[in-house]
């Protein structure tokens, strides 16, 4: 659930790119390995690397996790390393439990690794795909007793859901809660309410948990057994991870095993998080069960004799399903790549609201890594720590022997092709969710020695990313290893990039005019600023009146209009304000939008009302103005209030704030 907890960040970071916009088919790529044109091919380890070992790896996660911890403000932290069939290593850092002074326990104590939950409910489709029960091109109408819609004519496909192309909006009602009477069982959750299709299937990359949940409905449907217990049956028991399940609340037996989760800067547990979105990532599990799976999957299926999927199966799921960007990395099934020194990686993360996590498997290396935190930690922390232990662990135990050159060909017209406005393709399109596009756009400019300069993707350094030119349309991170790339349009611009591990699952489309940030928010702050102005100086200028025994000037159906303007200026503010501090509930804590729930409907109703009606008292207002001989400064001030209140308007029909819906 990439990123749950700021949605919400990646995840709920920015609403969709309207469905009228260009979409490329993605095109299938068999392939069993990854080629990423500027990434040199494996070769020998450079002299002096040093050598996979457990006492090299001990030493070197001692080194490095504790630290990074400590200075990131989270509690505690599991890392898990396997090589060659055999969990090489596990390592508990930091406490599971703050207040009793419990450690963290890599072989008994219990994570939350969120989205990785995933490839459980991929893993266990697979199987069923197997077994001849599920057609991963087949409509997914067959398998369900409700219906998802056609988009376009196309429907979806089992595909579609592995590789995140099934074109759902974005789905966070009730993804997560904090206590058990909220709980939503997670086939009622996906009947409930069928996202809208915003693009159409397979042609573009938008991250979905309502997919992935659909997937676990599917296999519960064909297998005849309640998904969780299926799990537990046909992948857990099997690889011996006697510490993993999906129930919620917790087995009886598990609940005490059960990591705390915090909320930076507090001491206090953040609460157990019911993800009711179940197949998609409720999972709770060990380490060292984790190591388990990824032993399973590096060796084709098997652990320690018993055999999950049959080897043709598991290289099938990890093979490559499409290629959104020609030199980037593509989507597997289920799996997203993060190749890295010209290995083959295939990986997920995951993240709850409180826990942060990634898997990682190194397939030309039969080695795997899992790192499991139970906060977000100061600033966000956990998420560039993560990152920063996958690279450097790579860097370390499988260099790349060449660097790779720059090319200078071109460089600033590519930059200039890319330069703009940009929305995410994972979001809300047809709801108030889609504001967060309104101050979520990425804009792209072109930097003084012609690099692109992406805002938002910054570094470890928290300063601009240096990307250099390597290839047509393609950049790489000077200082580290992502890639960037994009997709040109007809017109010769980019359409569509996206870069590092984003681009599989997430990315980013031109936005349309007009919708751009570039222009309606300094317009709309303009026009928050007239209406305020237009607030504060009723009073004030009635006082000074009232001083100086000074008459307004105006009577009879001037007055009439004068004051309604007035009050119709504030009610616009306080709506606006209302909005603002209930959705900063929602993002700032998705487990507790009951509060903000009891209100949506309340703030859609009054936004009808009071944004519409407000813009017919400003058109009142101004027509009295200029019928009764104002001066003009009044003449003038009254046209800026109807194009103030106008501006409103636009914001709430483009971004659905004026609508009455309770889905989202």
């Amino acid at each position: 659930m990439k990123k749950l907890a700021a949605f919400c960040a990646a995840i709920i970071g920015a609403a969709c790119l309207s469905a009228a916009v260009a979409q490329p088919t993605l095109t299938p790529v068999p392939a069993v390995k990854s080629t990423q044109v500027p990434t040199p091919p494996i070769t020998a380890a450079p002299q002096g690397t040093p050598a996979l070992t457990a006492t090299d790896v001990n030493a070197w996660l001692d080194g490095f996790v504790p630290y990074a911890i400590g200075r990131g403000d989270i509690p505690g932290a599991v890392v898990v390393v396997v090589k060659d069939g055999q969990i090489l290593t596990s390592r508990g850092y930091g406490y599971a439990d703050l207040a009793k002074k419990t450690k963290v326990d890599p072989a008994t104590t219990l994570f939350r690794p969120g989205s990785v939950s995933k490839l459980f409910t991929w893993t266990a489709v697979m199987q069923q795909v197997e077994a001849g029960k599920i057609d991963l091109n087949g409509d997914v109408n067959q398998y369900i007793d409700f219906k998802i819609p056609p988009y376009q004519g196309k429907p979806v496909t089992a595909l579609n859901l592995m590789t995140h192309t099934p074109g759902f909006e974005e789905a966070v009602k009730d993804l997560i809660t904090l206590d058990q009477k909220d709980q939503v069982p997670f086939d009622a959750l996906l009947k409930r309410w069928v996202p809208k299709r915003i693009y159409a299937p397979g042609t573009t990359p938008a991250y979905s948990n309502y997919g992935a949940s659909l997937a676990g409905y599917i296999v519960q449907r064909v297998s005849g057994e309640p998904f969780e217990a299926y799990v537990e049956h046909h992948i857990f028991a099997p690889l011996g991870m006697q510490h993993a399940t999906f129930r919620q609340p917790l087995p009886a037996n598990l609940k005490p095993l059960m990591a705390e989760g915090y909320v930076s800067g507090k001491d206090k547990p953040y609460g157990y998080e019911f993800v009711n979105a179940a197949p998609a990532g409720s999972v709770a599990a060990s380490g060292e069960d984790m190591g388990r799976f990824m032993i399973a999957h590096l060796q084709n299926g098997e652990y320690n004799g018993q055999r999950i999927l049959q080897p043709a199966t598991a290289q099938l799921m990890h093979s490559r399903a499409n290629l959104p960007f020609q030199g980037l990395d593509g989507m597997a099934h289920g799996f997203y790549e993060t190749g890295i020194n010209g290995m083959h990686v295939i990986s997920h993360g995951g993240d709850t609201v409180a826990f942060h996590s990634d898997l990682h498997l190194f397939l030309d290396k039969n080695v795997g890594i899992f790192v499991s935190m139970n906060s977000a930690g100061k600033d966000g922390a956990a998420g560039p720590l993560r990152t920063a232990l996958f690279e450097d662990f790579a860097d370390r135990y499988f260099p790349a022997n060449a660097a790779v050159k720059a090319d200078p060909r071109n460089a600033k017209e590519d930059a200039e092709k890319l330069a703009g406005v940009y929305s995410t393709t994972r979001g809300s399109a047809t709801n108030f969710l889609s504001v967060v596009d309104l101050i979520g756009q990425t804009k792209v400019s072109v930097d003084k020695d012609g690099n692109p300069e992406v805002a938002g993707s910054e570094g470890l350094n928290s300063q601009p990313r240096k990307w250099v030119h390597i290839g047509p349309m393609l950049w790489r991170d000077a200082n580290g290893h992502d890639l960037l790339g994009a997709n040109l349009g007809a017109d010769g611009k980019a359409m569509r990039f996206s870069y590092g591990e984003l681009a599989p699952i997430i990315d980013f489309d031109r936005t349309p005019g007009y919708r751009s940030s570039v222009w309606m928010l300094p317009a709309l702050y303009g026009s928050l600023g007239i209406l305020l102005l237009t607030v504060l100086l009723w009073p004030t200028r009635a006082l000074v009146r009232r001083k100086y025994k000074g008459a307004l000037g105006i009577e009879g159906r001037q007055l009439w209009a004068y004051r309604p303007s007035r009050i119709a200026a504030l009610a616009i503010l306080l709506v606006l304000v209302g909005w603002a501090v209930a959705l900063s509930m929602l993002f700032s804590d998705l487990a507790n939008e009951a509060s903000f729930n009891a209100v949506l409907f309340l703030l859609e109703l009054l936004s009808v009302v009071v944004f519409i009606g407000g813009l017919a008292v400003m058109g009142w207002y101004a027509y009295t103005a200029w019928r009764s001989g104002w001066r003009w400064p009044g003449k003038a001030w009254s046209v800026l209030l109807v194009l103030a209140a106008g501006m409103v308007v636009y914001v709430g029909l483009v971004f659905h704030l004026i609508g009455l819906t309770t889905n989202y």
